[in-house]
């Protein structure tokens, strides 16, 4: 076996292992605190919201145990052994040229690897999100999104690997430069059109009718500096019962957004706490940080890109004997997640970090007893684990524990 080939079944085998291990200690640490609610939720939390909590994390944590498996084989099955070969050998033989050829064997794959997942997204929605009561996702709608997120791939997806693709073949040893920037741009006007061309897609957006709503979150907007072009309820609860509310584009195109399942489980001054939340993420520049660190990230990946498909040992280490543009994408794709799964912990550390800055900024805004209030609700509705494993929520958690961050909380 080669050297290479021998390190990257290593590090899925390990990531797949380290996985499997914090899900055990994930599932043993919940039943061990399934029976006594924490002291500070004893009088929020019942006994029987606990016990469910306990359940539904249990239940997460054993899909994520599958799907981990699952991955690991998977990309195992399409590297070294021989998939993506079979599939571009097939297509080779239909006398396809380049790039067409290349589109449709990473098409190709990105359906056999879809079509692997699926049974588990359906169990996941069907089967454990609706035996707690979670799931409002209908067969239909639950079609109607595969059909709109297949064709977005196609329209936006296609494009995009066709681009690099020719540059690969036509730039030159620095074609990377030229994928890196084209990402850059691409990433930008999605970020940018996202709120008012395609989320529209999948839920439907209507301006917050509440008055005396609107002009609380309106005062605080103003009290914090933030322009948007509007403050917006989703239609959430066509899917799921859980509740949210998030921040999306920029410059003009700037959202708030509220799920409507949200609205219907806080009262106006934790809606209020928990936009100052948010607001604080973007008084406190966390959003432009994270994208300078993915636009770092992102570099030195297309940079390490550019090497590695030059190396035929790349291509032959990881199962491919005839390297191509596409081959050294997808042999890419598969390793890179491989290699960055080991770096979830300072990930997740950098943003609990960032959540308990925001928390301090709400608190400097609104009564921090508000934004406290609104989070109890919200693990209690949503039967989030108030007893997680340590190891576990510092690998992936990024939010930090619920005890962790009410008693920071309780401090102001």
């Amino acid at each position: 076996m080669h050297a290479w080939t021998a390190l990257f079944v290593l590090l899925v085998v390990a990531g797949a292992t380290v996985e499997l291990w914090l899900t055990t200690r994930q599932i043993a640490a919940v039943r061990a605190h399934r029976e006594q609610v924490p002291p500070p939720f004893a009088t929020a939390v019942s006994g029987e919201e606990h016990r469910k909590a306990a359940a539904y994390t249990e239940a997460k944590t054993r899909a994520g145990r599958i799907a981990a498996l699952l991955d690991a084989l998977v990309v195992l099955a399409l590297t070294v052994g021989g998939g993506i070969a079979a599939l571009d050998g097939l297509w080779r033989r239909s006398g396809a040229s380049e790039p067409w050829l290349g589109l449709a064997v990473i098409g190709s794959v990105t359906i056999a690897v879809w079509l692997v997942n699926l049974p588990l997204s359906l169990w996941r929605t069907f089967v454990l999100e609706a035996r707690f009561g979670f799931n409002r996702t209908t067969p239909l709608l639950y079609l109607a999104d595969l059909a709109k997120g297949a064709a977005l791939a196609a329209l936006l997806g296609g494009p995009v690997v066709l681009g690099a693709l020719w540059l690969m073949q036509r730039a030159g040893r620095q074609w990377w430069l030229w994928a890196f920037g084209g990402w850059v741009v691409l990433t930008l006007t999605i970020s940018w059109a996202w709120p008012v061309l395609i989320a529209p897609l999948f839920n439907r957006f209507t301006p917050l009718a509440d008055v005396d709503l609107k002009t609380r979150i309106e005062a605080l907007l103003g009290r914090c500096g933030f322009a948007s072009s509007g403050v917006f309820v989703i239609d959430g609860s066509r899917r799921s019962a859980h509740g949210n509310a998030y921040f999306t584009g920029f410059g003009r195109n700037k959202r708030i957004v509220f799920f409507d399942t949200l609205l219907a489980q806080l009262e106006p001054p934790e809606i209020e706490a928990v936009l100052a939340h948010e607001l604080g993420h973007f008084r406190l520049h966390h959003v432009r940080a994270r994208l300078a660190v993915s636009i770092g990230v992102m570099f030195v990946g297309f940079a390490v890109l550019g090497a590695l498909a030059r190396e035929r040992a790349f291509y032959t280490a990881l199962g491919v004997a005839h390297p191509s543009p596409h081959a050294a994408l997808l042999l890419f794709a598969f390793l890179a997640p491989a290699v960055l799964y080991f770096t979830t912990p300072l990930s997740a550390l950098w943003s609990r970090r960032h959540e308990f800055a925001a928390d301090r900024f709400a608190a400097a805004q609104i009564e921090a007893g508000q934004l406290v209030a609104a989070l109890v609700k919200l693990y209690r509705r949503n039967a989030s684990t108030l007893t997680p494993d340590r190891l576990y929520s510092a690998f992936h958690d990024t939010h930090p524990p619920a005890l962790e961050r009410i008693a920071e909380l309780s401090r102001h």
